[in-house]
């Protein structure tokens, strides 16, 4: 069974309308592939308050982007043949090094046109090492991350509480029937593993799989809400009818911050059960397809989203906002206001990033998956 996204629930594409239009992508009138472009990426970067001032500035192009439900879905497509099809493709970070660069399916950048950029990143991007494949090819370029762990109504449960508690909150049996699950099924699963004290980037196996089952079944049976809705799990959170949800973040509270509701916070645990860390990070890689017929507006068009204008507009896009490695930029961080970073939590960031775990592929994901299924529906 494939692994799911943080974003399963999203599932719409701004640019395309599905099979017929994806067609139009393989028409063999399109001879000049320079005047195209295709991507395949998060939502996002299918805007158009991304897309038209690429277009604006490469008239006559023909630019289109469709956004996906999961990296493995993405990852598919190029597998089963739409390596014809695609230029770019964004996903989150384990994938470029571990399976995309591998199979050939995407190939490096031009290190001198993008090497720079980095140099105007936050301090932990500037040689981040999943962008990079161990011959030293640079294989993707980082933007919008974030920590993702779990949220609280701080009115009710403190941040210094919530981070000194860490998952074990979700234990406490006086937690019962206050908290939610936002049900994305990937993280849920790393979640739980982390809350049963294991380390999910590992083969799970023995009585470890017997811990992870009573920790997902407790988990399941205090919870008062599942719904893979984060509007909905953030009003619930608003509203009192829950303290707290299991799996959450900066790209799930931003929302309700942004509107106001400053006690709805994503918490990244002090501590946790690998190399001390608790929390995990999200951080979307952009690469170029390995396209037998390449067209020269995919490094073009990856150069553009590094400029200060595009990088806030891919920041805060979609109804979902956050941060994006180019706020070490002195020119980006200043077309953000006072709201806006606080709505990203960008003043806990670098401490909440310090914490956390690179989100990696769950080892025992298929074992994993069906004990949590049954804990699910019991």
């Amino acid at each position: 069974m494939d692994q799911t996204s943080r974003r399963q629930f999203l599932s719409r594409t701004a640019a395309l309308g599905g099979a017929a239009a994806l067609g139009s992508f393989i028409d063999p009138a399109f001879a000049d592939r320079n005047d195209q472009l295709n991507i395949l990426c998060w939502e996002g970067y299918n805007s158009d308050a991304i897309l038209d001032p690429f277009r604006e500035a490469n008239p006559g192009a023909t630019v289109r982007a469709e956004s996906g439900t999961s990296d493995p879905d993405m990852i598919n497509k190029l597998r089963a043949g739409e390596v014809n099809v695609w230029d770019l493709i964004n996903v989150n970070q384990p994938w470029a090094r571990d399976q995309l660069y591998p199979e050939n399916l995407i190939k490096p950048l031009d290190k001198d046109r993008f090497l720079p950029h980095f140099e105007k990143m936050l301090p932990e991007f500037k040689n981040y090492p999943l962008a990079f494949d161990d011959d030293g090819s640079l294989i993707g370029m980082p933007q919008r991350y974030g920590p993702f762990s779990f949220v609280v109504n701080t009115d009710v449960i403190s941040r210094e509480m919530a981070e000194d508690q860490g998952w074990s909150l979700f234990l406490d049996p006086a937690m019962s029937d206050r908290y939610g699950v936002l049900t994305y099924d990937n993280w849920n699963v790393m979640h739980m593993c982390l809350t049963a004290g294991l380390n999910p980037f590992a083969p799970v196996a023995g009585t470890d799989l017997d811990t992870f089952r009573s920790t997902a079944e407790t988990i399941f049976g205090g919870a008062k809400l599942l719904t893979d809705d984060l509007v909905a799990m953030n009003i619930a959170l608003i509203n009192g009818e829950i303290d707290a949800y299991f799996t959450g973040g900066t790209y799930t509270a931003s929302p309700a911050r942004y509107d106001g509701a400053s006690n709805v916070r994503a918490i990244t645990p002090n501590s946790g059960p690998v190399d001390g860390k608790g929390g995990v990070v999200w951080i979307e890689l952009t690469s170029a397809v390995n396209n037998p017929d390449p067209s020269s507006l995919a490094e073009d068009f990856l150069d553009y989203v590094q400029g200060p204008e595009a990088s806030k507009k891919v920041a805060f896009t979609e109804g979902t906002y956050n941060p994006v490695c180019q706020m070490g930029n002195p020119e980006v961080m200043a077309l953000f206001d006072a709201e806006e970073l606080d709505a990203i939590q960008m003043d806990s960031l670098a401490e909440e990033m310090a914490r956390s775990l690179d989100y990696e592929v769950i080892a025992s994901y298929d074992e994993l998956i069906e004990i949590y299924t049954q804990a699910r529906r019991s």
